[in-house]
């Protein structure tokens, strides 16, 4: 028998787990693994998940020093490697509209890349070469600061199941193009962007995150979307456009949206869908929404209360409501009176499933507090645990 104090049980597990651990290491480390033994030399060269930050080079103070190793130690790992790459990522400020990415990105549309992920920081913006559009095989693409300008002959990325754009600068009718062309895709994230007007058709969306200048946003074909997150900025144009604008923005944006399950509403996001004319009763019900968030909330707005009440008496299964107004804002609101609210909300809302309702940043006027205090506490409560908490700041 062998002394068992020199087998190399690691050594031998299946190739699979062996990757697993290399994977889970920072790429350095696991270039550095090849000084184990002989057997361990080139093993981290077949993993297929590259994760590269400036932390694999030694750091300085000298700029140019940290790029050009960094450079180096990316090349050099691209050049031993061996078999596919399913994913690459790639999260530094050093390497602006560096040549060399572009290289790598051909080099990786060649192996198979399934997740492909860029976070470049400050600086020139980096222009995606059009190698990448010929990575058939991408099922997840984030890009931080780059242009997107897909070629005229593109037909999509027919596996890309999730897209994240973070400050990426893009025609209007290029993104649109990009997403109707993508049939499988499920999580989509738009950030940081001007003036968007796009019509959304992803028949098998199911995650939406928004934050820009929204000018118009249509959800054309997104049936099976079941949770959103939108965070609208307001410019004086865009005002101006919604001023003049009569289409309902509520029925465009939630009107085909049927297995929504949260909603998450920030900046202007209410006075974005209280544009247009009033649709009356919705045509749909949203029986699977169980969370609705909605912040800065303008509250001296009706058309934003309707938007709101909306909302509500829709989601018969709300189990949790969270609503605050302006952060900033100091003006006392009068309560509107109890006739208002009989006739806005149907008698048949009981909201059996509610379980949590907060509501932040709303003002009263002094001489309301107490009376509406007290109207909470006469509040008939369903279960002996419920409890009505009023803090005032």
């Amino acid at each position: 028998m062998g002394d068992i104090g020199q087998m190399d049980f690691i050594s031998d597990l299946p190739q699979s787990i062996i990757e697993n651990i290399l994977t889970r290491l920072p790429i350095r480390d696991a270039v550095r693994t090849s000084i184990l033994s002989s057997r361990w030399r080139y093993r981290w060269a077949t993993i297929s998940h590259l994760v590269f930050d400036e932390n694999c080079v030694a750091l300085s103070n000298e700029r140019s020093l940290v790029k050009n190793s960094l450079v180096k130690f990316i090349t050099r790992a691209l050049f031993l490697h061996h078999g596919p790459i399913h994913k690459f990522q790639l999260s530094t400020t050093q390497l602006q509209c560096c040549p060399d990415i572009d290289q790598w990105i051909l080099f990786l549309s060649r192996n198979d890349i399934r997740e492909l992920v860029l976070e470049l920081g400050e600086g020139e913006w980096f222009r995606v070469p059009s190698c990448l559009f010929y990575c058939r095989k991408l099922t997840r693409l984030e890009l931080f600061r780059c242009e997107f300008d897909p070629p005229l002959a593109f037909k999509g990325f027919s596996c890309l199941k999730s897209l994240n754009f973070h400050r990426v600068l893009f025609a209007p009718e290029a993104i649109e193009s990009l997403i109707s062309s993508c049939p499988l895709l499920e999580n989509l994230s738009l950030s940081y962007f001007d003036s968007l007007d796009l019509n959304i058709c992803a028949p098998n969306l199911k995650y939406l995150c928004l934050e820009g200048e929204v000018k118009d946003i249509c959800l054309e074909n997104t049936p099976l979307l079941v949770s959103m997150s939108v965070a609208v900025y307001m410019t004086d144009d865009i005002a101006e456009h919604f001023e003049q604008s009569s289409s309902c923005n509520f029925i465009k944006f939630l009107g085909g949206v049927p297995l929504l399950e949260k909603l998450v509403g920030h900046i202007y996001f209410t006075k974005y869908l209280s544009v247009g004319n009033d649709p009356g009763r919705l045509p749909i019900t949203y029986s699977r929404l169980h969370t609705i968030e909605l912040y800065e909330v303008n509250f001296e707005d009706l058309k934003e209360i309707m938007v709101v009440i909306r909302l509500i008496t829709n989601s018969p299964n709300l189990k949790e409501l969270q609503i605050s107004g302006p952060s900033n804002s100091v003006t006392a609101i009068e309560a509107y009176d109890s006739d208002f609210w009989e006739m806005k909300c149907p008698s048949d809302c009981s909201f059996k499933q509610l379980k949590l309702v907060k509501m932040t940043d709303i003002s009263v006027v002094a001489d309301r507090k107490l009376t509406m205090l007290i109207e909470l506490l006469r509040f008939q409560r369903a279960s002996a645990q419920a409890e009505i908490v009023f803090v005032e700041e």
